[in-house]
């Protein structure tokens, strides 16, 4: 749900739309928390609470007293529902009045069989974990294996046991409640038809690309950050001698690309937009408010491509990023700031040393917010000049010094327009102002 301003007001109702178990918790517990955080599990467990002894839907409540019982933030609440979301325990659906309206469908978490052989889920669980821990909680959910070739199997089938007898007819019952998942949604697609007009004529069987096994190349795609084209040639070493899809050798190629990629690392997910409750409120039209609303509206990956003139950055680029991000906790828009900054007065270069400098500096003053982080840099720019003007009268071999190069938002000229979330061409030509 996005651009949606949402208030304490605003009533919510839960609608249970599986049955969840007390082993359906400890899978939440166990498997997604280790992803998506305590915050999000104790939110899905409180609306779990919310729900009537019917244990279907509940009363209508506001999102004031969600931040009662659970003592969080209201932006705080949202960034835990968002991640329920998008790990597939959560759906939401809004509905905007005098008093807006949401309704929030529960899920059952994946059984762990499919949790385990997720092509996302399950990498991104080992990753967080750790493979000592990772195996631990692997061993509680495998199944004993007991070895059954010494005996004959007498179960008694149905029929042994009853008969068919007339009697009334019922209808089929449909609404009745069953255990219900809802799948992981991505955006990203991979362009299907350019790999398969790769392949030459008759050399692939007409099943090879199943609903399963594009979802599949989807996952595998955004969880190693792979492009149509690096998924062709993985595809194309994960044909079988049959001219279908060996799925299992497709998640090996993948993963060893990755690895290859990254010295031997595995992925990990984390939380890549500017939080709601980091962002300037709406109604500011100015040029400065507009450039503040780029840089918490795009990710940082988004951000180092477009520098890139829409090439694949380099990897130690990208682990710098991560770094950032992940390592030194600064929020995905002062990243941001920070990056377009230190690429302007730094000749282009992100040279780690002097960006982790930066980042530790920013850390220390609390800087969270991309305004905060554009009135510092400001701030230091208009410092560093002063100091350069004093050099420059009290040291005539630097009298031509030039002065450093500005920031983009200290241009008072810069013209900016509204960036689309769907139009790439326009977001890149945003960016191009920041260069």
């Amino acid at each position: 749900m996005k651009n949606i301003t949402i208030l304490p007001a605003d009533t919510y109702t839960v609608v249970n739309k599986t049955v969840i178990t007390d082993k359906d918790k400890k899978m939440v517990t166990m498997l997604y928390q280790p992803i998506i955080g305590y915050t999000a599990v104790s939110l899905f467990y409180t609306f779990l609470d919310d729900l009537d002894k019917q244990e279907v839907m509940s009363t209508e409540q506001t999102h004031h007293h969600l931040m009662a019982i659970m003592q969080l933030r209201l932006e705080d609440i949202v960034i835990a529902r968002e991640k329920l979301e998008a790990v597939g325990l959560l759906k939401t659906y809004y509905k905007k009045d005098n008093i807006n309206q949401y309704v929030y469908l529960l899920y059952s978490p994946l059984s762990a069989h499919d949790f385990f052989n997720h092509p996302i889920l399950n990498i991104v669980l080992y990753n967080n974990l750790g493979k000592k821990e990772y195996e631990k909680v692997l061993n509680y959910f495998k199944t004993p294996r007991i070895v059954l070739k010494d005996f004959t199997d007498v179960t008694a089938t149905f029929d042994e046991v009853f008969t068919s007898v007339r009697g009334t007819v019922l209808e089929e019952n449909k609404d009745i409640t069953r255990q219900d998942y809802n799948n992981i949604q991505l955006n990203k697609s991979i362009d299907f038809n350019l790999i398969q007009s790769s392949f030459p004529t008759n050399s692939i069987h007409e099943k090879c690309f199943t609903s399963d096994i594009k979802d599949l190349i989807n996952n595998l795609s955004f969880i190693y950050n792979l492009d149509s084209l690096d998924m062709q040639g993985i595809v194309r070493n994960s044909i079988n001698e049959k001219g279908l899809i060996d799925k299992t050798l497709l998640r090996k190629n993948c993963r060893n690309f990755y690895q290859f990629e990254n010295f031997g690392n595995l992925p990990t997910l984390i939380y890549n937009r500017q939080p709601e409750y980091l962002k300037k409120p709406k109604g500011d039209n100015s040029k400065w408010a507009k450039m503040v609303y780029t840089f918490e509206t795009i990710t940082p990956y988004q951000l180092l491509r477009a520098k890139y003139k829409g090439a694949e950055p380099t990897d130690h680029d990208k682990r710098l990023i991560e770094n950032l991000l992940i390592d030194q906790k600064l929020s995905p828009g002062v990243v941001n700031v920070l990056i377009s900054y230190v690429l302007k007065i730094n000749n282009e270069k992100l040279t780690k040393s002097y960006v982790e400098t930066l980042a530790g500096q920013w850390k220390r003053l609390n800087i969270e917010t991309v305004e905060e982080a554009m009135k510092y840099t400001e701030k230091e720019h208009k410092k560093l000049n002063k100091i350069n003007s004093k050099t420059e009268k009290d040291n005539t071999k630097i009298s031509n010094k030039k002065e450093s190069p500005q920031p983009a938002w200290l241009n008072k000229e810069q013209q900016l327009e509204e960036i689309s979330d769907a139009d790439k061409e326009e977001l890149d030509n945003i960016l191009k102002e920041l260069v």
